[in-house]
């Protein structure tokens, strides 16, 4: 076992007389945790374990942390409970890759020794500082009664530092924000951190005194020394009562404009016709804002993805200057079937974020996952008939789906794609509405899981256009689904019954016009061994 740094705190440090941790109370942690991770993989069942999505080898995870890329490498944290399959005490997990197609996994980064971090160490973010080093700014996590948030909670903002280039350990630094008793009622958590101007700056997610969710906006010049400024953004909607997960960050139109989008998990909003069908949604407004200001939304609440599961997204910007973003795949409702094969819950694919020409957002799979492709298979434009299915595969694992539906040509109602189809019936499917005017993921067939279906919009324009263009990514146990390159994207597990997993070209009521369809298939990313 690969020890863990001295994370012992030095003589400037604030916790340098406490003596509250030690390299060997550090190193315990992090070796029992590897332990716990190692039991649960070596009974992992691999019937939907992701070929291409990351996953830790055992137990549970949840939000990605700590994005970058550095030094050309990237690296991948996120929260992992290493004891069991359901969420747990937080500790973080860690991958990195030199191209984003290979994979290897890394010591488990943190577990919580800390007093202010006692019941889990919270999702955050890194940040390169002035001097070239990299920082991690995350949440503390004490429940006050010692077992579970009945009786309240104390969340702070600590930090931690790489131990080199190769960022195989993190060292702590301890507490640099504490809980702003004034301001906030409970939740102060997920800080992100950027610089503008010669400033440093810091969001975090809240909920008020008066139970309502907001983005506070901390500076400073050093840091280490954080100053509260303002309120960047209250949510307008009284029932929300957290903005988790925020992120905050410019793009620049193609009109050359920079727009700001301001990034929140909105804890409380109700359902309201496709919106909000999830336990919690991810979104984002669009907006302009300058130091010293309040953010200021010149759009209304729009959704990072319209799948079953999806949430706490962060984004991060690469050394090329792309705005990246990876997500959790939450499985939140049960039945969870994947809770029984020694691990739980995946992160979506690495995405590309930018702003379109009609001044949407949109995300599109990271390019460098075009080099996970090993074959491709083209079919010629094609026709099926009402009520027609034709198989394209017999047997399909890991592949990704182009398919363009020439609706100038289709009279279907609906039409689209059947997959992780098996022998007993079941299948999930995605598929072009035509009474809705939206593209669909319809898990009502299936045999395992939670089922249900989730609708994204498509606007005027597109259905105009005539054509609906779907980028259709099939994993062992889910399934990303982007439309009209990255206007929408749905993200959703799929448990598949045991046997041979078909893909089937379908048409319902009416004809449907295939323009083009072509199946690549993929590569593991390699953790998956």
């Amino acid at each position: 076992m690969t020890t863990h740094a001295d994370t012992s705190a030095s003589e400037s440090s604030p916790f340098a007389a406490k003596g509250i941790t030690t390299p060997v109370v550090e190193r315990q942690a992090l070796e029992q945790a590897e332990k716990a991770v190692s039991h649960l993989a070596s009974q992992r069942n691999n019937r939907w374990y992701p070929a291409f999505h990351i996953a830790s080898n055992g137990g549970w995870i949840n939000d990605p942390n700590g994005l970058c890329q550095y030094h050309g490498r990237w690296h991948v944290f996120y929260q992992l409970h290493p004891y069991g399959t359901q969420w747990g005490p937080m500790h973080w997990g860690h991958v990195s890759s030199a191209d984003m197609l290979t994979w290897q996994r890394e010591p488990i980064a943190m577990a919580p020794t800390l007093p202010e971090e006692r019941d889990g160490v919270f999702s955050g973010s890194a940040v390169v500082d002035d001097s070239g080093d990299l920082r991690f700014y995350y949440t503390g996590h004490v429940m006050l009664n010692g077992k579970d948030a009945e009786n309240g909670t104390r969340e702070v903002q600590m930090l931690a530092k790489a131990d080199g280039p190769e960022v195989h350990h993190l060292r702590k630094h301890g507490l640099v924000v504490d809980f702003p008793e004034d301001l906030v009622f409970n939740d102060f958590r997920d800080p992100k951190v950027w610089k503008q101007d010669d400033v440093w700056f810091m969001i975090v997610g809240t909920q008020s005194k008066e139970h309502r969710g907001q983005i506070l906006l901390f500076t400073s010049t050093d840091m280490e020394t954080w100053n509260y400024d303002q309120i960047l953004f209250e949510h307008p909607d009284p029932n929300v009562f957290m903005l988790e997960c925020p992120d905050f960050f410019p793009l620049a139109a193609p009109d050359g404009k920079q727009r700001w989008i301001i990034c929140f998990s909105a804890m409380g909003s109700k359902p309201s016709g496709f919106m909000n069908r999830n336990v919690n949604n991810a979104g984002y407004m669009i907006g302009s804002w300058q130091p010293g200001k309040a953010f200021t939304p010149e759009s209304e609440f729009r959704l990072w993805d319209w799948g079953h599961n999806y949430y706490a997204p962060q984004s991060f910007e690469s050394e090329d200057g792309r705005r990246m973003m990876y997500g959790w795949m939450s499985p939140m409702v049960q039945p969870i079937p994947m809770q029984d094969d020694g691990w739980c819950g995946n992160l979506t694919l690495p995405r590309e974020v930018y702003l379109g020409e009609d001044g949407d957002v949109h995300t599109v799979p990271a390019h460098e996952l075009l080099g996970l492709r090993s074959d491709t298979t083209t079919w010629d434009a094609m026709q099926l008939a009402s009520g027609e299915e034709r198989t394209i595969l017999d047997n399909a694992e890991a592949v990704e789906l182009e398919l363009d539906i020439d609706l100038s040509q289709t009279t279907a109602e609906r039409a689209g794609v059947k997959l992780h189809c098996t022998e007993d019936g079941a299948y999930t499917y995605v598929a072009y509405d035509a009474q809705m005017g939206r593209v669909i993921l319809d898990r009502g067939a299936c045999s395992n899981g939670d089922r249900g279906y989730r609708a994204a919009p498509l606007s005027n324009a597109e259905l105009e256009a005539q054509h609906i263009r779907l980028r259709i990514f099939i994993d062992r146990g889910c399934v990303e689904v982007y439309v009209n390159d990255g206007s929408q994207v749905l993200s959703s597990y799929s448990y598949p019954s045991q046997g041979a997993r078909a893909v089937k070209l379908c048409s319902e009521s009416g004809s449907v016009s295939i323009a083009s369809c072509k199946v690549h298939t993929l590569r593991s990313i390699g953790l998956d061994e």
